[in-house]
Formats: structure tokens, C-alpha cells, sequence
């Protein structure tokens, strides 16, 4: 278009890309916004789990969870970064935000996963008179393992996502979106797409990484 204000050319935009690279609080920044975010969604992770297992074992909690739960999924990101700047730090914002956005998925598809066991090794399992212990680690866990795997990658990069858009508006010291925001600001076209770049890459690298950890569903030891 022979202007960078508007659209920058490839060159230019990974000239300056290299020269993020080469600027050491460019790692500082990666850093500091991936513990953020990352905190998020562990913990919406951790809250996830526990609430679709209680869930999963009580009709009346599901009843009492289902709506905020679905009110949280159908609500936009925007909203919930506003209104939560009232009451957090604009540091901690992305972490929070984090959680949010992982929590409904997390509980939903484990609660859905440990509904799936199968109905006849349930029965065995109570003819056998297997303990809660062996219940749960060799036929609800199983059951439920992939359906959390599923939610775990969607879930990521959910959170990855929305801690962004919470730090542009939250704009924090050492984060991402807050240089997503100064490059809009003072027109910085090429360091805009560079950035970009740079939340895409980081987000499948990321996910990669956390499907390498997690234990392969298919897999496993389930011998008695």
C-alpha cells in the first residue's frame, strides 16, 4: 500500500520483530504476562476440576452451578475486564480474567467425563464392591481424562486470549497487551503486527508444551 501506518510489509514488520528479539525486556515482558496468565488458568483448572466432580455426584449442584457457569460462557470478555477493574489490580486483571474464561470449560467437560463411565463396569465395580478410591482412579478418571485433555487445550488458549485483551485494557507494567496498546497509540504499525506475531507463536508453543506434560488418555496403567 506504500505506507506502513496502515499496512506495514512483511520486511518491515519482521525487522522489527528481530528488534524486539534482541531487546532484553522483550523476555522480561513475554515472562511476566505468561505467569500471569498462566496462574489463571492453573487455577481455573484446579477450581474446574473439583466443581464438575462435586457436580458430576449431586443433581443439586449442578442446578445451583449451571447458571452462573452458562452466564459466564455468554457473557463478552470486554464486560468482565470492566467490571472487575473496579475491584482488582490492574496487574493481577489478566490472571483473574484467566480464570474466568477456563473455569465453565473445565467444570462443564469434567462433569460431562465423569457422567461418561460406563454404566456395566460401574455395576461390576459394585458387585465387586470396589472402594471409592479404586472407583475413581480406575473408572471415573479414565472416563473423564479425555474430555479434560479436550477442555485443557481449548481452555489455554481461551485464557491466552482473553489475558491479552484484559492486560490492553488493564494496560500493566511488563505485558503484552500493554505494548499491544502503545503500539496503537503511537501508530506503531510493524511493532503492532510484530507483537502479534509474537502472542501467536508463544500461544502454540505453549500448547504444545502442556499436551506434552499431560498424560496420554489413551495410555495408562489400569491394571487392578
Amino acid at each position: 500500500m506504500g505506507t506502513s501506518l496502515l499496512l506495514p510489509s512483511p520486511a518491515e514488520t519482521f525487522l522489527r520483530l528481530r528488534q524486539l528479539l534482541g531487546d532484553p525486556s522483550f523476555y522480561s515482558i513475554i515472562g511476566h504476562t505468561f505467569l500471569r496468565i498462566f496462574s489463571g488458568f492453573l487455577l481455573g483448572t484446579a477450581a474446574g476440576c473439583i466443581l464438575g466432580g462435586l457436580t458430576a455426584f449431586s443433581p443439586l449442584l449442578y442446578r445451583f452451578f449451571a447458571l452462573p457457569m452458562n452466564a459466564i460462557k455468554s457473557t463478552p470478555v470486554a464486560s468482565f475486564v470492566i467490571l472487575a477493574l473496579v475491584w482488582i489490580k490492574g496487574e493481577n486483571l489478566s490472571t483473574f480474567i484467566a480464570f474466568l474464561m477456563v473455569l465453565p470449560v473445565i467444570w462443564q467437560s469434567v462433569h460431562t467425563g465423569l457422567g461418561s463411565a460406563d454404566p456395566e463396569l460401574l455395576e461390576m465395580a459394585r458387585v465387586y464392591r470396589f472402594s471409592r478410591g479404586k472407583k475413581l482412579r480406575y473408572l471415573y478418571l479414565p472416563a473423564a481424562l479425555p474430555y479434560l485433555i479436550s477442555a485443557m487445550r481449548v481452555g489455554l488458549g481461551f485464557s491466552w486470549k482473553s489475558g491479552i485483551a484484559g492486560e490492553v485494557i488493564a494496560i500493566p507494567s511488563q505485558a503484552i497487551g500493554t505494548q499491544l496498546y502503545n503500539a496503537k497509540i503511537y501508530l506503531d504499525m510493524p511493532g503492532l503486527f510484530a507483537w502479534t506475531i509474537v502472542i501467536i507463536l508463544l500461544s502454540a508453543a505453549i500448547e504444545q508444551v502442556v499436551l506434552f506434560l499431560l498424560p496420554d488418555p489413551k495410555g495408562g496403567d489400569l491394571d487392578a
